[in-house]
């Protein structure tokens, strides 16, 4: 049925009931999983704002801190795959809007599934799922499974 699971974490509670309800599935039906976490770009904003406060290097500074918070994320993840027995890859897209990481991703590794929570840490961006989940479902030419 599925042989390449893609479960999207952002490192919440609730993206930890995705991460575990997607590896307990992938091992039911001895799948593969490939965890992936999206680290968004720096707002504009942000930039103008750090720049007038004297720090021009704050995008870089952003990034690596993105970077480090992605590798706890997927590094947890992974290992709870591993406990369970399941194959797992991790992936960190950075710059991107969730949305688009976790399509493109579920695309470039031709994944049969993509599991994820209803709303991550941006909290709810409509009533009932959040933003990106939202967008997943619009634009995913593949399955989802939105976790509450």
């Amino acid at each position: 049925m599925y042989k390449t699971i893609l479960i999207a974490t952002d490192g919440s509670d609730l993206a930890q009931v995705a991460v575990e309800h997607g590896i307990h599935l992938a091992k039911s039906v001895g799948a593969t999983a490939i965890f992936v976490s999206v680290t968004e770009p720096w707002s504009a904003l942000d930039m103008a704002s750090a720049a007038e406060h004297g720090d021009l290097d704050a995008i870089k500074g952003y990034e690596d801190a993105a970077a480090r918070s992605a590798e706890a994320i997927l590094k947890k993840a992974a290992a709870f795959a591993e406990a369970a027995g399941v194959a797992a890859e991790t992936r960190h897209v950075s710059d991107r809007v969730a949305a688009e990481g976790i399509l493109e991703t579920a695309e470039q590794e031709n994944c049969d599934l993509i599991v994820m929570a209803s709303h991550g840490r941006r909290g709810l961006g409509r009533m009932f799922l959040g933003s990106q989940t939202a967008e997943v479902l619009a634009h995913s030419k593949r399955p989802v499974l939105v976790l509450r």
